[in-house]
């Protein structure tokens, strides 16, 4: 089954608008990813928001299958993001990947080094806000 990321509709409005106003030629592609990944999204309202699901600020742990390497990001606005902190861009490919799904899903991703699946472990939502 191939799921769908859900993103809140507040969240995916701001990121069509930083979409829009990237200018970065270095993250064209990446962006792109990012568009590609909204395109497909199912978009909710704010009374339909599930706490497990990984949205602009959640802390999430998860399992890359293949090395069985466990990890912990933040996924985070372009501007707030610092890689040494666990603070990961949006327009990261692995941000990307993760954005919209839940705490026990396990999403393919075509990573730059290759395809990989990821395994959601946890996320907190315990600071959401933009």
């Amino acid at each position: 089954m191939n799921l769908k990321p859900i993103i809140l509709l507040s969240e995916y409005q701001m990121l069509r608008e930083i979409i829009k106003r990237n200018t970065d030629a270095n993250l064209t592609k990446d962006v792109q990813q990012l568009s590609n990944e909204l395109d497909r999204a199912i978009v909710i309202q704010e009374q339909e928001l599930n706490k497990k699901i990984i949205r602009i600020n959640s802390e999430v742990e998860f399992v890359e299958e293949k090395s069985k390497r466990k990890m912990k990001i933040q996924v985070v606005l372009p501007e707030n993001a610092d890689f040494k902190k666990g603070k990961i861009s949006i327009f990261a490919p692995l941000a990307t990947a993760l954005i919209g799904f839940s705490e026990n899903d396990s999403v393919n991703w075509n990573m730059p080094a290759g395809e990989t699946k990821l395994s959601i472990l946890s996320v907190s939502n315990e600071n959401p806000e933009i």
